[in-house]
């Protein structure tokens, strides 16, 4: 019998990154082929198959995203006290590849059923995995960061080819193609992990192993039990909004509540500082995804209705360029941006961590301009220019990568080992209120009137654009302001 890996053997592997870290890219890049991919046609599909209105799509769209990312805080928790990372992760996968075949029989009549299964299923599975890559590293690992950002790209790649090719097949195809292809690159991702989650050693076994056998096993089952049972639930929230609304406004200040308590069991001064430090960021992550998110809904509509077929003289449906040009930009800047910072670090001028984020919101701001500048290139009937679109999405990208990746990596090395799921999931769940906030704030962007012309909705959803630009520029002012008072609660932590 094959002896297991030990930590510290997988920790003390030479060069710039561990091989499970290329497992582990596989993986999520599978995992978000299937997530993006679902996540772009969502709005259109809604209004064009479901009938709905772009203020109820909006809405509905807010609701199931929110729920996606609150649940990743639940299913971080039950990682860390129960199930362990790899049986975590194991048991997202199956319920969403169900979740995604179910909506494959019938996309209209058993949608919501569908994309409630893919809700739990990607709580399950979408914190765990991101934990797992931070125990690659020993703690002061300056690879670490690299590390992420590379995790960070199998994310792209996968959102790029899902994000193009799941629109492709459900509005020219069939939706029931789109939905297939989900689950079938879900099979993929989770096959792979299946054949090489034995070069993770005890990387995300269960925290419970040392106990008897029965006793874990009737825990892990309770958890399964309770993730099922909770189906029905999560079913009638999502279609109806006003449902989500008392499950966010619950959620968010007892998931407050439990951090704070954790941090005052971990008694040590100096961790809890720490804590608190990677909360600030949280909390910022969550304002950034308020604006940005609108990626999957505002804008999807946006383009849907508004936006030429026309790109540098080619030819291309205006949803596959929002739903994927921004993972194609990740792509190409990321290790331009990196080697940015490589230079600007030995010219010892490299922002610090808070300063990065900072600089984000101010590229999403300018970013968000550009969009509410499209108008001025629309004509008579209101379609406007898709190159300008494009650039938009261009500009935010660098906004992005400047917190994105070093957002996870920095909530990780904040954290102590035994609540980085915990950490994650709060990362995860500031996504959550994020997505939740977008859904609102693209709501309110809509047209009531239904038979509002294109020109209208095109105003309407720009001056929107406007506001947006006005909230990230004060967010990005704010945090560069707090920098100093930031970086004393991180410690050493860079």
């Amino acid at each position: 019998m094959e002896q297991q890996l030990t930590l510290d053997q997988i920790q003390d592997f030479k060069g710039k990154y561990p091989k499970q870290l290329w497992y582990l890219f596989l993986v999520e890049m599978w995992e978000r082929f299937c997530f993006y991919g679902m996540r772009g046609v969502l709005t259109i599909f809604m209004v064009g198959e479901l009938g709905l209105s772009d203020k109820e799509s909006n809405l509905k769209y807010g609701a199931i995203q929110a729920f996606v990312y609150a649940f990743t805080f639940i299913g971080g928790i039950f990682a860390d006290k129960i199930l362990g990372f790899k049986k975590s992760l194991f048991f997202g996968g199956i319920i969403m590849i169900l979740g995604n075949l179910i909506i494959v029989a019938s996309p209209k009549e058993y949608f919501y059923i569908g994309i409630t299964l893919s809700i739990i299923g990607t709580g399950f599975f979408k914190p765990n995995i991101s934990s797992m890559v931070g125990e690659l590293y020993r703690e002061g690992d300056e690879r670490r960061d690299a590390g992420f950002g590379l995790f960070y790209a199998g994310i792209n790649v996968g959102a790029l080819l899902g994000g193009a090719l799941i629109v492709y097949l459900g509005k020219y195809v069939s939706w029931s193609s789109a939905f297939l292809a989900a689950a079938i690159v879900m099979m993929v991702g989770l096959l792979t992990f299946l054949f090489t989650k034995k070069y993770l050693g005890p990387i995300g076994d269960s925290p419970l192993k040392n106990i008897n056998v029965n006793k874990r096993r009737i825990r892990e089952i309770t958890v399964y039990i309770a993730a099922l049972v909770s189906i029905p639930l999560i079913l009638i929230m999502v279609q109806n909004s006003d449902y989500t609304d008392y499950f966010m406004y619950t959620i968010a200040p007892l998931s407050i509540i439990y951090f704070l308590f954790e941090t005052y069991r971990v008694k040590e001064r100096k961790l809890q500082l720490k804590l608190l430090a990677a909360f600030v960021f949280i909390f910022f992550y969550f304002l950034f995804n308020a604006i940005f998110e609108q990626s999957g809904g505002s804008l999807s509509l946006f383009a849907e209705k508004n936006l030429s077929h026309v790109l540098l003289f080619f030819s291309i449906d205006p949803n596959i360029i929002n739903n994927s040009s921004n993972s194609l930009f990740v792509i190409i800047l990321s290790p331009l941006i990196g080697l940015l910072w490589l230079w600007m670090a030995k010219k010892k001028m490299e922002p610090n961590t808070i300063i990065k984020f900072g600089i984000g919101f101010l590229f999403l701001a300018a970013s968000f301009y550009i969009f509410y500048f499209t108008r001025f290139f629309a004509d008579a009937n209101g379609i406007t220019s898709l190159g300008v679109f494009t650039f938009a999405y261009f500009i935010t990208t660098i906004g992005e990568l400047c917190l994105g990746p070093i957002g996870m990596s920095t909530v990780t090395k904040l954290s102590p080992k035994k609540l980085t799921g915990m950490m994650m999931g709060l990362w995860f769940l500031a996504s959550a209120f994020g997505q939740f906030a977008a859904g609102k704030i693209g709501a309110e962007m809509s047209t009531t009137d239904n038979n509002a012309s294109l020109m209208t909705k095109l105003m309407s959803y720009t001056d929107g654009y406007y506001q947006l630009t006005f909230y990230a520029l004060v967010s990005g002012i704010v945090l560069i302001i707090m920098s100093p008072l930031i970086r004393k609660l991180m410690g050493e932590v860079k």
